[in-house]
């Protein structure tokens, strides 16, 4: 093979390689393009996925306390009777989850390394989940007497207000 005919080839085949290249990144530049930009809108779009509540007709609230921390959900209609049965439903199922160390609702919906989750889900034996009902939605308090599980609880419960936007807030 002459060194032309050899430049030649190599010159094709790179031009293949770019081409190749090119569509991808401009696929991957599309399909990332439309995503939105911010973390609230994201987890809206994300959201129905895990939660069968509507999020923009519930509020969460995050207590963070000495012993660890509440979460509740609430209808923004206590009135509505559907959105507050599928919060109570949803919240038992997750507390389920959680006293068996299952964290991979929020996970799946904030990010693998959302903060705290993963000392959360190690010492979870350490950790008593309760469920509550409440007239408007649910609440499940996280009780223990760890420290470093407890800042883990208040670093989880930070990421979330910080994820939910205006659809969450800080008691």
């Amino acid at each position: 093979m002459t060194y032309s005919t050899r430049h030649m080839m190599l010159a094709a085949v790179a031009g293949v390689v770019l081409g190749i290249v090119a569509t991808y990144a401009t696929s991957r530049w599309l399909s990332t393009s439309a995503l939105p930009s911010d973390p609230q809108s994201t987890i809206h779009e994300m959201g129905q996925e895990v939660m069968p509540f509507g999020l923009g007709q519930t509020t969460h609230i995050f207590e963070m306390t000495d012993t660890g921390g509440i979460q509740e959900v609430i209808a923004d209609d206590p009135d509505d009777a559907a959105q507050v049965q599928l919060i109570q439903q949803h919240l038992q199922h997750e507390v389920t989850l959680f006293r068996s160390g299952d964290f991979s609702d929020p996970t799946s919906l904030h990010g693998a390394g959302m903060p705290g989750v993963k000392e959360l889900a190690a010492g979870v034996q350490n950790v008593e989940i309760e469920y509550v009902e409440l007239p408007d939605g649910a609440q499940i308090t996280f009780i223990t007497s760890d420290l470093k599980l407890i800042t883990a609880l208040h670093r989880w419960f930070g990421a979330q207000l910080s994820d939910h936007g205006s659809d969450a807030t800080y008691r």
